[in-house]
């Protein structure tokens, strides 16, 4: 496993985050493919034995068992103080209103059984709410000591601009990830949003690294419960099937050369991008033994320009 810093904030990461919108309770009504307590720890329990210490999740994931879960799991198996927690706030009543995020952090803390969080992400941009309110909200979260650092998910460039800049001019924290949607078939935060990132050196971890399992396999679809119900998946992605199998099949065409997976090579795609951690669901252990293969495969510039020349521009998807 390879390590590296969340942006400024000191705290050190495995280059794998673990996704845990994979597990939580199908009774829900979020997904039907979510695994139950036991198959959850068992994954995790994985994932930590190949020394992934990151693991994401948030407070509307399976109505709050994908936090049960993942803090049921953490407290069997590892000292709390050795992982790097993160949960999200937004998908909530309140959005991010000072009440809600003051209301939803108790929620998740209880939830996971911790009485910190190590990284608090607004999950989208809150256009009800006063900038100012909820980052002086977030920053009293961390002076409380409940939150130890603040990121963010999908939105506009500008918008991520002026709630850093908000920050910064009342003293207050700025967030230090970016956990934005992001990989060879979605690109269109290169435009404005990653530069700006990169800019004020806030670490991405992009969600859907392998655009859901469509950028790790030569078929478009796979006979699973997930590619069967996972209709937001379908929704981002199979209105372009067309001109992204051309990706795909470039991305394959790699992974024959250099006898990998395409897995593999998409997650070396990320890593030679300057991807901090991209946050990787797994429904079963193999699929993490897969990406952790990526770190021995060393992409040349002429291969990214082949995975990336056959991209034409995107709608939005993410960002609200």
């Amino acid at each position: 496993m390879e390590y590296t810093k969340l942006g400024n904030s000191g705290i050190e990461v495995s280059r794998l985050c673990l996704g845990c919108m994979s597990f939580g309770d199908p009774a829900s009504n979020m997904h039907a493919w979510t695994l139950d307590p036991e198959k959850s720890e068992a994954i995790i329990r994985h994932a930590l034995d190949l020394g992934i210490n990151f693991f994401d999740t948030a407070n509307c994931y399976s109505a709050g068992t994908s936090e049960e879960y993942l803090g049921r799991a953490i407290r069997r198996n590892i000292a709390r103080e050795k992982v790097v927690l993160a949960s999200k706030v937004y998908f909530n009543e309140g959005h991010l209103s000072r009440d809600a995020i003051n209301r939803e952090i108790d929620g998740t803390l209880r939830r996971l059984g911790t009485d910190y969080l190590d990284l608090y992400i607004i999950h989208r941009f809150d256009a009800q709410t006063p900038i100012e309110e909820t980052m002086e909200a977030l920053d009293g979260l961390v002076r409380a000591g409940k939150v130890r650092a603040l990121g963010a998910s999908a939105m506009y460039g500008y918008q991520f601009y002026n709630m850093q800049l908000c920050a910064r001019d009342n003293g207050w924290t700025p967030f230090v990830s970016m956990q934005n949607h992001y990989n060879p078939f979605y690109r269109e935060d290169e435009r404005e949003l990653i530069p700006i990132c990169r800019q004020m050196n806030v670490a991405l971890t992009p969600y859907s690294p392998l655009a859901a399992g469509r950028a790790a396999r030569p078929d478009w679809t796979a006979d699973t419960m997930r590619s069967r119900t996972d209709t937001t998946a379908q929704g981002k992605y199979d209105s372009t099937e067309q001109q992204d199998r051309l990706i795909a099949a470039r991305i394959h065409a790699l992974a024959q050369k250099h006898g990998v997976t395409m897995t593999q090579i998409t997650f070396a795609w990320h890593f030679a991008k300057g991807i901090a951690s991209p946050v990787i669901g797994a429904t079963k252990a193999h699929y993490l033994d897969d990406a952790v293969g990526a770190f021995d495969v060393k992409l040349t510039d002429e291969e990214i320009a082949a995975i990336d020349e056959c991209y034409l521009p995107h709608r939005i998807v993410g960002a609200i």
